[in-house]
């Protein structure tokens, strides 16, 4: 098990990476997310930590009229389909405030080193009246020994750094930054996770109802 730094770690897993849920959790976790997704017909968005660009590209098939696709690994960008691609970190934003009339970030915000700070950009480049949807893995996962990772092409197994927040948390910095929730649902095993697939048997014998990702709508007045 390789300990990379987690920028390190998406670009080598950008040469395998497809703009598309390619797991049954993720699956379940975009489910999730498009559920809680306003309307962006005509709408400015911004996909953070966009990796492959998979939610930029729903955004732009639902009718979004500008989508840019934001992400620190350089390796991830140049494998999203988007035509609006920024390099930057998802704490520290190169977009003026009020840019956008949606954000959106899929199972990313664990990354960040401080969850005040990630909140406080997202609100800021939020336009009055706008929505932050974003997915984040469940702190019940981590603590029942889930961990995320991936193995390259030749075999290497990488664990990827994740920060726990719990929900609690998540709705502090959101009223620190001054955003609303809207929604709230979570992905559970067995439940809204419920897919088969090789060995999903004993995967939802052992964790069955245990809750592995959230999803948050947040609003900003």
């Amino acid at each position: 098990m390789s300990s990379l730094a987690n920028e390190a770690a998406y670009d080598l897993w950008a040469e395998d990476y497809p703009p598309l849920p390619h797991n049954a959790l993720m699956r379940a976790e975009q489910a999730a997310m498009l559920a809680l997704m306003p309307d962006v017909t005509g709408r400015r968005a911004l996909d953070l930590a966009c990796g492959s660009g998979r939610y930029g590209l729903l955004l732009q098939e639902r009718g979004a009229r500008f989508v840019v696709g934001c992400d620190l690994s350089a390796g991830m960008l140049a494998r999203a389909p988007l035509a609006h691609r920024v390099r930057a970190d998802m704490s520290r934003l190169p977009f003026a405030a009020a840019s956008f009339d949606l954000v959106v970030s899929g199972l990313a915000v664990g990354h960040a080193p401080s969850l005040d700070a990630w909140m406080a950009e997202a609100a800021r480049v939020l336009a009055g009246g706008a929505s932050l949807v974003y997915s984040d893995f469940h702190p019940d996962a981590t603590r029942a020994g889930m961990t995320r990772s991936f193995t390259d092409a030749d075999g290497q197994r990488h664990e990827l750094l994740h920060a726990l927040h719990d929900p609690k948390a998540h709705l502090a910095a959101a009223w620190r930054a001054g955003l609303v929730l809207e929604a709230r649902r979570e992905v559970r095993v067995g439940q809204e996770l419920c897919e088969t697939f090789t060995g999903s048997e004993s995967f939802y014998a052992r964790w069955h109802g245990l809750a592995v990702v959230l999803v948050l709508r947040l609003f900003k007045p």
